[in-house]
């Protein structure tokens, strides 16, 4: 029986390991931290519930084929629960706008800010089923180390005009800058810049329609203990506490691999669910193909992410489960993060509230609160998180309170937070970026790190960095793409 060895437990790597199982390794999946689910962790602290990680759910049917593989079934092991307003977007002047799983309430939401936008709604809507019928349906799991399969999908990705941004793609069909934002947002929840992530991500306007938005009950950390049980279950290994830090090449293949504690370990093939960037310039230091020096050298990072957790001893029953309140800027505050490294004052904040769906994330009569803002990662010179973190933690509050939570500084018992030096330190992610590569469109597919190493012969790689990209579909899809390859 042939081995393989997984390095890292993100959803990426236990979804490889599990594909691996199934095709018959004998399979050991490690990781630095103390429970599986790479940046998917979770807080429990004195009746207090929060996920670390990914909130939103989208196919699940990915989750479901894991189980399914194994003869088992997701709904034995969590439950998934289907949202009725996806996302509710909050702007400066309080207004807001409620993004639903019914067409016909969105386009009646749509029709009170812009009546134009409501007719042409369904047009945006069709022309992202096509985007997605290509890019997701078609390419997704399709291994892109080959140039030539790059090349073959070059008339489809111009008729689609993948050379556009999200925004300008969203700007061809709605005329209300405050619709503008609500559908072109997307690409910062994987790490992107909608004024030049490549509009083939308008896909996900369809992926959602076609599949929903759920939330593990749970929490997404319940469905790591349900991935976790189910690698049980099936015979995988599993080593948490554990970093991998040197990798033995001989004759362009890894013949060992060295932890922390200088233990050997041997496989037939590795898989890294790493940072490619971390993994390429602090583990793996071989520099023999133009290509992929290029790569490392000219990489563009996903911006950072600061996150407060905080519990309420009062509960805001008129926030949804997933809010996103925009400051007065937009394309200026993207600018400040991703081209100028500045810490903006004028902030946007995703606040997700788990206990609008699930009680069980808070003490009776309290809620549970994460709110996440795009920051500069730590490629900028002047941001000092050491000296900072405090003042845009209060910055932060001062804005949920100002306009969405009246009082919320006085009905604070718990506080905590992450910066980008927090992701550096526990993921490794290279320069503290949230989601690794940013999803440019000279950054995907073949232009992406490579699902087969493009220097090692028995390494393949997986999760957010690599083909097709980061979120939950992606990190799953790239297993999808490990499995064709093996």
């Amino acid at each position: 029986m042939k081995k393989a060895i997984v390095i890292g437990a993100g959803f990426g790597g236990m979804a490889s390991a599990l594909r691996l199982k199934k095709k018959g390794y004998q399979v050991e999946i490690i990781d630095r931290c103390n429970n599986l689910g790479g940046r998917a962790q979770f807080f429990d602290i004195k009746g207090f519930k929060y996920d670390a990680g990914p909130t939103i759910i989208t196919a699940p049917f990915l989750f479901k084929e894991l189980f399914r593989i194994h003869n088992k079934k997701l709904s034995d092991y969590v439950t998934l629960k289907p949202l009725k307003v996806w996302y509710r977007f909050v702007y400066n002047d309080g207004s807001y706008f409620d993004y639903e799983n019914s067409v016909s309430n969105t386009i009646n939401n749509i029709q009170k800010i812009n009546k134009n936008d409501a007719k042409n709604y369904n047009n945006l809507l069709m022309q992202s089923k096509k985007i997605y019928d290509l890019a997701f349906c078609e390419l997704a799991d399709k291994p892109f180390h080959n140039l030539s399969t790059m090349l073959r999908q070059i008339p489809s990705l111009l008729k689609f005009r993948s050379y556009q941004s999200v925004y300008k793609f969203t700007c061809r069909y709605l005329e209300s800058e405050k619709l503008r934002r609500a559908f072109s947002i997307q690409p910062l929840l994987v790490g992107g810049n909608p004024f030049e992530t490549t509009c083939i991500y308008s896909l996900i306007h369809y992926l959602e329609r076609a599949h929903g938005v759920y939330f593990a009950m749970g929490g997404t950390g319940n469905l790591v203990r349900a991935f976790s049980k189910l690698i049980k279950d099936v015979g995988i290994q599993v080593t948490l506490n554990t970093t991998i830090n040197k990798f033995n090449i001989k004759d362009g293949k890894i013949c060992s691999i060295l932890d922390h504690k200088g233990k050997k370990r041997e496989a037939d093939v590795y898989i890294s669910n790493m940072d490619p960037l971390y993994l390429y310039k602090n583990v793996i230091k071989l520099e023999n193909k133009r290509i992929f020096k290029y790569k490392k050298k000219y990489a563009k990072h996903s911006m950072g992410l600061f996150v407060l957790f905080f519990g309420t001893n009062k509960q805001y029953n008129k926030i949804e489960h997933h809010t996103i309140l925009f400051g007065k800027e937009y394309y200026e505050l993207l600018v400040k993060i991703f081209k100028k490294y500045q810490l903006p004052e004028d902030i946007s904040i995703y606040l997700h509230r788990p206990t609008a769906t699930d009680k069980s994330f808070a003490p009776k009569g309290c809620d549970s609160f994460y709110a996440l803002v795009p920051v500069p990662n730590l490629l900028s010179k002047n941001i000092y998180w050491k000296n900072e973190s405090e003042k845009f933690k209060n910055l932060i509050i001062r804005v949920l309170e100002k306009r969405l939570m009246p009082d919320l500084r006085k009905k604070i018992v718990q506080c905590f937070y992450m910066t980008p030096l927090d992701f550096k330190e526990r993921y490794l992610s290279d320069a503290g970026a949230g989601f690794s590569l940013a999803p440019f469109f000279t950054q995907s597919a073949w232009f992406r790190f490579h699902n087969k190493s493009e220097i090692i012969k028995n390494l393949y790689l997986v999760g957010a960095g690599t083909h097709p990209g980061a979120g939950l579909p992606g990190v799953l899809s790239s297993a999808r793409v490990l499995e064709k390859l093996l």
